[in-house]
Parts: structure tokens; sequence; C-alpha cells
């Protein structure tokens, strides 16, 4: 069952198209991840915090993630880092055009 993952933390900066040039290597190295279908990268630059939406196929491998993403981001010396994961009610979400797949 595919589930989605939120994970934000306080980040100073930079923020659009900087933090797109600094960050292009981790996003390009993201989608090698056992799983992710996908991920959305957002930003706040008022609330200084950063994060991401993802699309997991499985619990199993959104758990994991967050488990090493949570450790890389501590070295990356960032931290109050939180992560949720939720299942997807596919049945309302297809009403709504959600942007999933099996």
């Amino acid at each position: 069952m595919t589930v989605i993952m939120y994970v934000d933390f306080p980040h100073a900066g930079p923020f659009g198209e900087e933090m797109a040039k600094q960050m292009s290597g981790l996003a390009k190295s993201i989608n090698n991840e056992p799983g992710m279908i996908w991920k959305i990268w957002t930003q706040n630059e008022a609330d200084k915090t950063a994060g991401g939406v993802y699309l997991f196929n499985s619990r199993e491998n959104a758990e994991k993630y967050l488990a090493m993403h949570s450790e890389r981001l501590s070295q990356m010396g960032y931290s109050e880092i939180r992560g949720r994961i939720f299942e997807i009610n596919e049945l309302l979400s297809n009403i709504n055009n959600g942007p999933f797949a099996q």
C-alpha cells in the first residue's frame, strides 16, 4: 500500500533557486531510494523551514527512509526534524485527482 510521508525542519536558507543549485545532487540521489515514487520539496522562507512530501510504495520503505534521512539531516547540522507517515485513502483521493501510483 502506498503511503505519504511528510518531513519538515528549521532551515535558515538558502531558498528557491540557490537551494535548488545546492541540493540538486541530493535530489537526484533520493530517486534511488528503495520504494520512493516521488518527492515534492517544500520551503517556507518566512517561517525558515524546509522539507518535503514523499510518496513511498510501502510503510516499511518510508520508515527506513525516514530513519536514514533524519540521521543524514542531523549530520548536516539540522535539528527538530519532524516526520510523519500517513496511509492514503485512495477512494477519496481519486475523486480529487490525487498524484499517487500503484
